[in-house]
């Protein structure tokens, strides 16, 4: 099986920063792309930033600039470092992963169950 774990997630100020990980576990062959998502309160769960396996990043307009996603394929882990944090960026930040594991061989999804990150004012 699979697993995805992530941390990092507290409790700022507006204009502070926070780092994001996500480790993926367990029976891995290979990740192919990674990304984040969030969900704020009474909204949908939003993509807004993924990486490829060759670490091509691609971010959604709403973070483009504050946030900046990396992976370390060698620890089987995704980052995500946002600067300049807003109130509206409150939400639970989820990670999911496109993993070929050892069983099923074939790649799908596998989420975490998030980290909430909350923006006081």
């Amino acid at each position: 099986q699979v697993q995805l774990v992530e941390s990092g997630g507290a409790l700022v100020q507006a204009g502070e920063s926070l780092r994001l990980s996500c480790a993926a576990s367990g029976s891995i062959v290979s990740i192919n792309a990674m990304g984040w998502y969030r969900q704020a309160p009474g909204k949908q769960r939003e993509l807004f930033a993924t990486i490829t396996s060759g670490e091509n990043p691609n971010y959604a307009d709403s973070v483009k600039g504050r946030f900046t996603i990396s992976r370390d394929n060698a620890k089987n882990t995704v980052y995500l470092q946002m600067i300049s944090l807003k109130p509206e960026d409150t939400a639970v930040y989820y990670c999911k992963a496109q993993v070929v594991a050892t069983w099923p061989r074939y790649a799908r999804d596998y989420w975490g169950k998030g980290t909430l990150v909350t923006v006081s004012s």
